[in-house]
């Protein structure tokens, strides 16, 4: 056999094993699973995920899936806990402890203490008949029958299937507690879905000084080098009392040469279009992107509720703030 073949093999043989692992999961989604939501949901505290090696890491991603998903967790050493980080645990905690074998006694030297404050105790093991698993209220059975390592050693199946039952968790506390779009943009500021869903039109648009604004009078050629200096490829024009009275754009400027108008004479309330689609700077920018995108343009004027010009955006801003 050629060490390609062999090669190849081994790795459709170790993800055969890990899925078949996974698909065993279903048969655990039961009133243990349902009961170990139960208690998170019922959870006055924290979730404090506890593991050691390899149980640790995947502790780890399922705290930090659980943070991100709308129920308050985080990730605590069990060797450590020993030597004084016990203390970030309260009786309002939950500790979902993940032990493959259910005897690490780093974590069965802890078991004592949580009893004795009476902390409420989930555990996720591969055997349900373990220490562990007996000491806690309720067990998340994730045994797997082979390990994807051929000597049965290295923690491989067991570990995903750990890592699979404690998405499976989190998404069904997500659901359960309606944990929305805009609640995950919040534990996620910085990625794309918290500019999407978090920035605002003010946060944005171009005001004050920067504000291309011209008077209903004034001559489109004024109104032009307004445009020119302000730079945004449009300009708003306003009534005597400050409202908004239309918007000359790029766009504009084309269908009025079409029209073979004479820009020297004309005036920018003959070209300009009336009022135009607005919005307020304390709509989510997102928004001002579906409005532009609805009817096809590329600027927005920004109003108060008096119908005041106060900001003016264009699809360039939104691209450069990453809503896009």
């Amino acid at each position: 056999m050629s060490r390609t073949t062999q090669l190849i093999d081994s790795a459709l043989r170790t993800i055969a094993l890990e899925m078949e692992a996974v698909q065993q999961l279903k048969e655990r989604i039961d009133a243990n699973f349902v009961r170990a939501c139960e208690l998170i949901l019922a959870c006055k505290g924290r979730v404090v995920v506890v593991g050691m090696g390899k149980s640790g890491h995947i502790g780890n991603k399922i705290a930090a899936t659980l943070a991100s998903t709308g129920t308050t967790a985080f990730f605590v050493h069990p060797a450590e806990a020993s030597h004084g980080d016990m203390g970030m645990i309260t009786r309002d905690d939950v500790v979902l402890a993940l032990s493959n074998s259910g005897t690490t006694s780093e974590i069965v030297t802890l078991l004592p203490l949580i009893k004795r404050l009476g902390i409420t105790l989930i555990s996720m093991t591969g055997n349900p008949d373990s220490v562990l698993a007996q000491a806690a209220e309720v067990n998340l059975d994730a045994r797997v029958h082979q390990e994807a390592c051929p000597l049965n050693l290295a923690p491989t199946s067991s570990t995903t299937a750990a890592l699979v039952l404690g998405d499976a968790l989190a998404i069904a506390l997500l659901e359960a507690r309606g944990f929305t779009a805009e609640d995950f943009a919040f534990s996620h500021p910085g990625g794309a879905l918290g500019r999407r869903l978090l920035l605002k039109v003010e946060n944005v648009m171009h005001s004050g000084e920067r504000l291309p604004c011209v008077p209903r009078q004034t001559s489109l050629r004024d109104a032009l080098l307004e445009m020119t200096q302000k730079g945004l490829g449009m300009t708003v024009v306003v009534e005597d009392d400050g409202r908004l009275a239309g918007v000359f754009t790029d766009g504009d400027l084309r269908r009025t040469l079409d029209r073979q108008l004479d820009v020297r004479q004309a005036s920018i309330e003959q070209v300009m279009t009336v009022h135009g689609k607005t919005v307020t700077a304390e709509m989510l920018a997102a928004e001002a992107l579906k409005i532009m995108e609805d009817y096809k343009i590329n600027a927005l004027v920004v109003v108060d509720e008096h119908d005041r010009p106060v900001g003016a955006l264009n699809m360039h801003d939104l691209l450069r703030a990453g809503v896009m």
